[in-house]
């Protein structure tokens, strides 16, 4: 059913974090462009206009459902350089993979060859838009300037006397690309990045594999070199996008799709069909969220033990989803006890974005370069900013995700897709690290309770563990959550921490779009706490 709160478009619509990506992929799609096609410009536009959370320079996950119901993936991760060795790292005097700098910037970025593989799925589709209408809107922005993001501002006054804002500025050209004249950016200030609008220039009329086998591709490898980063550019030269088969899960009225490994889709899907054997029956009440809470620490600790690099994975991913399975861990779950949390730590900046068009096709899509800024690392002759994702591996040979030449790194990134029994088809996901999951079930499990999807993302969030700047494993709570339900949670044995505010960005910014068979119009919303967009063809 049609509601009040959500904006709904009768052909096709976008959601994104930014207004200026929403408004490339609604306006490639006016163009009569496909989903996947307002997908790539929408991607080469947040790359420059957000790029606190992603570039150019990170990775990039891609979940696409045709019309004829067939899903694919895309994996745009990039692996570890062929420098990229313990003792490399140990030589340079490093116990632990460095955040930022040279020595952070160790995986191929793999967002661009995403794209590449994107645009062949796009063109089996039926798309025909040329690449320079697709990244027409990325190239203006970077040459004629945009505005700064608030979320962007956010970040520089949330971390203006820390040290992790201290340490990308140490890193060299990093000041020169982000502040302006030496000052923090506030949102609204215009910013050029003349170097990026070259690149991107030069790839729309080369063509994208130029990223990594052409005149870009050199410049990068070249400037990766003087900095000491261990990525060389013959691993540039060999990388290239890979298609893959989702995971998937079958509820009572929908089946749902994520992403495997190196990605944590395992643990979005475990938590969501644990929470189905619970017996909860309406949203936002102590049992919703508590099921949901210990589902998470259940899936978390598996997630924990077998995903890594998928040429190297020695788990049965279909085993861990069978029925079964997931009724024995549900099983495990104390709806009157917390459970014991113990969680690494991570940072997650992140973008999610969603698309939909009026043949039905559905893109889920996330990018990232991991840490707010990535390595902090901008190079001088493209202007790429490049991701710090490699942080995830570790230094020990015994670890779960040991450093290694060639190897993939885990990804927190996981974009989501669901079906329903009765036609309907969603689109929906999140930004976060480690809360990416959590959010995710929230705001399915909220629509799926009957919450139009602008209500289910904008309803106060938790997130269980470490985020942003944050060092407790505590259950942070939003300040709108009802009084009785804070009291329930901490009763039950949740450490409960109220963080005090309504709308908090390390809560994660989230987005869902929902096309309804019949008529096939679209309900979108992206999140308040991101200052997102949904745009579209026929409506709102």
């Amino acid at each position: 059913m049609r509601n009040d709160t959500t904006p709904v478009f009768s052909k096709s619509a976008v959601a994104a974090p930014s207004p200026l990506a929403a408004e490339s992929g609604a306006r490639v799609l006016e163009e009569g462009g496909n989903a996947i096609e307002a997908m790539i410009a929408m991607a080469a536009t947040i790359a420059v206009v957000f790029p606190h959370m992603n570039a150019m320079g990170g990775d990039g996950f891609w979940l696409i459902r045709e019309p004829d119901e067939s899903v694919t993936g895309i994996d745009a991760c990039g692996p570890a350089g062929a420098e990229a060795t313990r003792a490399f790292y140990r030589d340079a005097g490093h116990e632990a993979i460095p955040a930022r700098g040279p020595h952070a910037a160790l995986t191929v970025a793999g967002a661009v060859g995403g794209w590449a593989r994107a645009t062949e799925a796009a063109q089996a589709g039926g798309g025909r838009l040329p690449l320079p209408v697709l990244l027409e809107d990325a190239i203006r922005h970077a040459r004629e300037g945009y505005p700064v993001a608030d979320s962007e501002q956010r970040y520089w006054d949330r971390e203006a006397d820390g040290a992790t804002l201290a340490a990308l500025r140490a890193v060299p050209g990093f000041d020169a690309a982000f502040t302006l004249a030496g000052e923090p950016p506030r949102a609204g200030a215009f910013r050029r990045t003349l170097k990026l609008g070259d690149t991107l220039g030069h790839l729309a009329d080369a063509g994208l594999s130029d990223f990594y086998r052409g005149d870009v591709g050199r410049e990068i490898a070249a400037d990766l070199d003087r900095a000491g980063a261990p990525v060389t550019r013959a691993d540039l030269e060999s990388y290239q996008a890979r298609t893959v088969q989702p995971l998937s899960l079958r509820l009572g009225d929908a089946t749902l799709w994520n992403f495997p490994p190196p990605t944590q889709g395992l643990a979005s899907l475990m938590i969501l069909g644990m929470f189905e054997h619970l017996g909860v029956t309406r949203a936002d009440n102590l049992d919703h969220h508590h099921g949901l809470i210990e589902a998470v620490k259940r899936a978390f600790a598996i997630r924990d033990r077998v995903v890594t690099d998928p040429a190297h994975l020695d788990a049965d991913l279909d085993a861990l989803l069978a029925p079964d399975a997931i009724a024995r861990e549900a099983a495990a779950i104390d709806m009157a006890r917390a459970a014991p949390f113990p969680l690494a730590a991570d940072h997650g900046d992140t973008i999610w974005m969603g698309a939909i068009d009026a043949q039905g096709r559905a893109v889920s899509y996330i990018q990232s370069i991991y840490w707010d800024y990535g390595s902090g690392l901008v190079l001088p002759a493209t202007g790429v900013l490049w991701q710090n994702r490699g942080m995830s591996f570790s230094l020990d040979p015994a670890a779960r995700n040991p450093l290694q030449p060639g190897r993939k790194p885990f990804h927190t990134l996981n974009p989501a897709l669901a079906v329903f029994k009765d036609g309907r088809v969603m689109s929906y996901g999140c930004m976060g690290g480690d809360g990416q999951p959590q959010t995710q079930a929230q705001i399915f499990t909220r629509y799926r309770f009957g919450m139009d999807p602008a209500s289910a993302v904008d309803a106060p969030r938790w997130l269980l563990g470490r985020t942003w700047g944050q060092n407790s494993t505590t259950l942070k709570l939003e300040s709108r959550f009802d009084p009785d339900i804070v009291k329930g949670l901490a009763g039950r044995g949740q450490a409960v921490e109220e963080i005090g505010e309504a709308y908090a960005d390390l809560l994660g910014h989230a987005g869902m779009l929902v096309r309804h068979p019949g008529d096939g119009h679209i309900a979108a919303t992206h999140d308040p706490r991101a200052g997102g967009a949904a745009r579209g063809m026929g409506g709102s």
